[in-house]
């Protein structure tokens, strides 16, 4: 039983969780030195970031170009982005409306923020879309891979060895990602105790509101917003958390999102997705769905003019939710690409000083949600679409995430 409980991914994520927890109380200048085992951990994700994307995206789009549907898919699947992020950006916007997390804080004139008219930002609109296609490495490999993988479609037979390369290259670097997943209760050590050593317990009153505000979006948005689309399918919230229960724990460890795609797209694939479908929303998805980072992009924003003291209009937070769905186009699922994100927003609509944003950098580590949001709001829209595409196996999902017990250990049973 010990030996069984050693072996378990979350027993060893939550104890590194707690030793690291214990470490930064007890000596937090030791607990700060464990900083690099971190950034070394989310440096490696970060690399074998693109490669991944590329191939599942080109693999994917390739498969489903000439298939029935595949233009109806791509509509669909734009069209659910799109409302998602228009969704979580709105709720962000409106509850720091309601709680005001930044109005406790460092009060600026308002003239120390430089606020441009709606009309001189959106004149700016189309250099800031180049310039955040310029500043994206992501963005970049996921365009490229869609040109590829459609290229390699309409190629027919003459690129199916490619196609096959393709495919032997996702298994490979699944192979390589489950590798590098191994070290993440070291990584989930390091990143807790260098938190807790350096920040302590405890926070300034403004950031402590900022986090509850975030949280808070996160858990209304989650249950209401995804718990509706999952019910329209007659699925439950409660049992995909359960059913991604080891993935969440990883990417609330690290940080970092890509570390559990390739876990995500089998436990996808088992509760009835199709594999290329599951492959490509899920993969597009981790650049343009991420809801989590939405909420934070919004509640942040907020957060740093209500504290600069900039009284936003209405015109202006229809600006604001404007630009933020253009520039939210450049985050990945890699840890910290928010911020940048953030930076980029913040320095296009100038509602407070760029000084600001060191507020929030030392509370950056403890935007757990931010992820949890982004990996849940990926799944639900690939069960989602894959519905709506007659992609899904609906019998076997209700098996998986309904709410007939029974149905599911019998399913668990045939699949041992």
């Amino acid at each position: 039983m010990i030996h069984r409980l050693a072996r378990s991914a979350i027993a060893q994520l939550l104890m590194a969780v707690l030793l690291g927890g214990i470490l930064g109380v007890c000596d937090p200048a030791l607990a700060i030195q464990m900083k690099p085992l971190s950034e070394l951990f989310l440096g490696i994700i970060a690399w074998v970031t693109p490669p991944v994307m590329f191939t599942l995206l080109c693999s994917s789009v390739a498969r489903l170009v000439g298939h029935p549907g595949s233009a109806t898919l791509a509509l669909k699947t734009l069209g659910y982005w799109q409302l998602m992020s228009m969704l979580s950006l709105s709720c962000g916007i409106l509850l720091a409306l309601l709680l005001q997390p930044g109005s406790s804080g460092v009060s600026l004139s308002p003239t120390a923020a430089d606020n441009q008219t709606g009309t001189d930002v959106i004149a700016q609109l189309p250099a800031l879309v180049l310039q955040t296609l310029e500043q994206s490495l992501i963005l970049k490999v996921l365009l490229a891979a869609l040109v590829c993988g459609y290229l390699l479609g309409l190629s027919g037979r003459a690129g199916t060895p490619l196609q096959r390369y393709l495919d032997q290259g996702v298994s490979l670097i699944f192979g390589l990602m489950r590798g590098i997943v191994r070290f993440a209760p070291l990584a989930a050590f390091a990143a807790i105790a260098f938190t807790i050593g350096k920040y302590g317990m405890t926070a300034a009153i403004p950031l402590l509101k900022f986090i509850a505000t975030l949280y808070l979006a996160s858990l209304l948005y989650v249950a209401l917003v995804l718990g509706l689309a999952l019910r329209l399918l007659g699925l439950r919230l409660w049992r995909l958390i359960l059913h991604v229960k080891e993935e969440l724990l990883l990417v609330a460890a690290t940080g970092s999102s890509v570390a559990a795609l390739p876990k995500l797209l089998e436990k996808l694939e088992t509760a009835g997705c199709s594999s290329h479908v599951a492959r490509l929303l899920l993969t597009g998805g981790y650049s343009f769905n991420l809801n989590g980072s939405n909420l934070y992009l919004s509640v942040a924003m907020m957060f740093l003019a209500q504290m600069a003291g900039t009284d936003l209009s209405a015109q202006q937070l229809l600006l604001l939710l404007f630009v933020s769905l253009f520039t939210s186009l450049g985050a990945t699922s890699v840890a910290g690409s928010a911020f940048v994100i953030l930076t980029a927003t913040l320095s296009a609509l100038q509602f407070a000083p760029l000084e600001l944003l060191g507020v929030l950098i030392g509370v950056e580590r403890l935007m757990k949600c931010r992820s949890l949001t982004n990996v849940l709001g990926n799944c639900v829209a690939c069960l989602f679409i894959s519905k709506c595409h007659g992609a899904l196996n609906v019998e076997q999902a209700r098996c998986v995430l309904g709410r007939h017990r029974q149905q599911r250990s019998a399913l668990t049973l045939n699949e041992k």
